[in-house]
C-alpha cells in the first residue's frame, strides 16, 4: 500500500503532523503484515534504539554486462533516463582498468596489451568502491584515459547519496562479489560481428585508434577473450537483452520493473519516516535535549509581530534577524572553549582566563529556510564557515531527498556543527541532513541543530531517528494538542522563507 505524505492544501511541504486514527490503523495492518522481525523493529521506533535509514544506504544496484560493442552502454542509458530519478549514478568497469608501468604502455600503442581479460581490470577495487555506494558511503571512481592508456592522474569522480547504482562493463556479471551485490543483473546479447562493426566506428572516431590495430587487436584479444570470458557470464543474469534496434520491448519491461522496485524503496522509506513520529510517551521523549527559547515578554512580541499578515518583508526581516540573533546567542552558550592568558588594556595580565574556539565552530544551513539565519549568524560569528544542503520533497509522494550538499572541506574536524533550518514539521529533510553530516565522519554528539519554529511530531521524529542523542535548540515548538485547534494551523505552513526572502 501507498502512503502518500505529500503536501497539504496549505502549502506545508511536508507529510501529515499528526498521527490520526486512519494513519494509525494503517499503520498497525501493515505491522500485521510483516514477519515478526519486522514488527520488532517498528516497535523500536516507539521507544528507544531506532536508527533512520536513508534511502541511498539501500540503493538499487543493477548490472549490464555483455560483450565489447554489444550495446551495454545505449541500454545502459536508456534505463537511466526512463526511470527519471535523479540520484542515479552510471559507474563504468572502463574506468577500473589497472594503471600501466612504461612496458606495458608501449604495448598498449603498439596494440599488443589484451584489455579485454578479465585481470585487466582492478575488480577488487570496483568492489570496493560498489560495497561503499551499497553502505551508502562517500566513494571515489578512478577516471581512465585511453587515449593516454592510463589513469588521469588526481582526478577522481567523486559518488555520494545515489539511490540507484547502474554498473556497465564486459566483466559485469563476471565477479561473484559484484554479483552479490547486484538487484538485477541484466546481459546485452549481440552477434560478434555486430560487435566488431561497432566497436570499430567506436575505437576510430572516439578513441584515436587506426584501423589496423583496432582489427589486429579484435583478432587477438577481444574476439578470443569474449568466447572464453564474457559469453559465459549470460548464466548470471536475471534477464538476457537483444541489442539490436528492436529491443524496446525488453528494455520497456526491465524499466517498469526497475520503477516498480524503487515505488516499494519509497514506500518503505515513507513508512518508516511516519513510525519515527509516534510515540506513547508523554510530550517529548528527552528534554534534556531540547532548549526551547524562553518565552519572554520581547521573545513573545517578536512572535506575535512575525505572524501579523501585515507586517511588511522589510519589518518581518528585521524581527526575525533579531530573534535569530537571540536563538544562536542562546545557542553559542555551549560552543567550545579554549584557556589563554591575555594583557588588559590596564597592562594588567589576567592568566588562565576562557576563550570561546570561534574557530571550530561551523555552520550547515538546509536551503532555503536555512539561510533565513545567515544575517545573524554573519553578525554574531563574522568569519564562520558556511556549508548547504538542498534537500527537498518529492511533489508527489512528499519523500525527502537529497538533490545536493556543499560541505565545508576537512568538517569532520570542526568541534561545533551548527544545522539550521527556519521550520521543522515533518522532520523529514532534518533528519535526512543530519545523516548526511554522520556519513561525512561527523560525531552526533558536536551536532545541534538550530530551528526557530518546529512542531512536537517533527522534534519526535529527529530524536527517535538518532536515539535522544541530538542536541536541538528551537524558538518555538508547536505540541500536538495546539496543532490539533484551528488556531496554530499556521504551524503547518511553510511561511518563513517565503515571506523572508520576499516569495510569498
Amino acid at each position: 500500500m501507498s502512503h502518500r505524505i505529500a503536501p497539504s492544501k496549505e502549502r506545508s511541504s511536508s507529510f501529515i503532523s499528526i498521527l490520526d486514527d486512519e494513519t494509525r490503523d494503517t499503520l498497525k495492518s501493515d505491522a500485521a503484515m510483516n514477519s515478526e522481525t519486522d514488527v520488532k523493529k517498528s516497535e523500536n521506533f516507539e521507544g528507544k534504539g531506532s536508527r533512520y535509514i536513508p534511502p541511498w544506504t539501500t540503493p538499487y544496484i543493477i548490472g549490464i554486462g555483455g560483450t565489447s560493442g554489444s550495446g551495454k552502454t545505449s541500454v545502459a542509458a536508456k534505463i537511466v533516463s526512463s526511470i527519471n530519478v535523479p540520484w542515479t549514478v552510471l559507474v563504468s568497469l572502463d574506468n577500473f582498468y589497472k594503471p600501466l608501468d612504461a612496458e606495458d604502455r608501449a604495448r598498449a600503442f603498439r596494440n599488443e596489451y589484451d584489455f579485454d581479460e578479465p585481470d585487466a581490470i582492478d575488480l577488487d577495487l570496483a568492489y570496493k568502491c560498489i560495497l561503499n555506494l551499497k553502505e551508502g558511503k562517500r566513494t571515489n571512481i578512478p577516471v581512465y584515459s585511453f587515449v593516454h592508456h592510463n589513469r588521469v592522474p588526481d582526478k577522481n569522480i567523486v559518488i555520494y547519496g545515489a539511490s540507484v547504482v547502474v554498473i556497465e562493463g564486459i566483466y559485469a556479471l563476471h565477479d561473484p562479489r559484484l554479483l552479490d551485490l547486484m538487484d538485477l543483473r541484466i546481459y546485452v546479447d549481440a552477434d560478434l560481428d555486430v560487435c566488431l562493426a561497432r566497436r570499430l566506428s567506436r575505437d576510430i572516431v572516439s578513441r584515436g585508434r587506426d584501423l589496423d590495430g583496432c582489427i589486429q587487436q579484435w583478432e587477438k584479444f577481444v574476439k578470443p577473450n569474449a568466447e572464453k570470458f564474457v559469453k559465459p557470464t549470460m548464466k548470471n543474469a536475471n534477464a538476457i537483452i537483444p541489442s539490436m534496434s528492436d529491443n524496446g520491448t525488453a528494455v520497456g519491461l526491465m524499466i517498469n520493473h526497475i520503477k516498480s522496485k524503487l515505488d516499494l524503496k519509497s514506500d518503505e522509506h515513507l513508512r518508516e519516516l511516519i513510525r519515527l513520529g509516534s510515540s506513547r510517551s508523554q510530550y517529548l521523549i528527552n528534554r534534556n535535549m531540547i532548549h526551547e527559547l524562553p518565552p519572554t515578554n520581547q521573545v513573545l512580541s517578536l512572535r506575535t509581530m512575525l505572524l501579523n499578515k501585515n507586517l511588511n518583508c522589510a519589518d518581518f526581516v528585521f524581527y526575525f534577524d533579531r530573534l535569530a540573533t537571540i536563538l544562536l546567542s542562546w545557542a553559542l552558550d555551549d560552543i567550545p572553549v579554549t584557556h589563554t592568558n591575555i594583557i588588559t588594556p590596564g597592562e594588567h595580565s589576567m592568566e588562565n582566563v576562557i576563550s570561546c574556539q570561534f574557530d571550530q565552530v561551523t555552520a550547515v544551513n538546509i536551503i532555503r529556510s536555512g539561510d533565513c539565519f545567515m544575517k545573524s549568524l554573519r553578525k554574531t560569528i563574522p568569519n564562520i564557515t558556511i556549508g548547504k544542503l538542498l534537500i527537498q520533497s518529492d511533489s508527489q509522494t512528499g519523500e525527502p531527498q537529497l538533490h545536493c550538499e556543499f560541505l565545508p572541506p576537512n568538517i569532520e574536524k570542526f568541534r561545533k556543527v551548527f544545522l539550521m533550518e527556519g521550520q521543522i514539521i515533518s522532520g523529514a529533510a532534518m533528519i535526512m541532513a543530519i545523516q548526511v553530516l554522520l556519513d561525512h565522519g561527523i560525531d552526533l554528539e558536536k551536532i545541534s541543530v538550530v530551528v526557530y519554529l518546529a512542531t512536537e511530531v517533527g522534534i519526535r521524529r529527529i530524536l527517535n531517528a538518532f536515539d535522544n542523542k541530538i542536541i536541538i535548540f528551537a524558538g518555538m515548538i508547536v505540541t500536538r494538542e495546539k496543532l490539533q485547534t484551528h488556531q496554530y494551523k499556521w504551524a503547518l505552513t511553510r511561511f518563513l522563507d517565503s515571506k523572508y526572502f520576499g516569495c510569498d
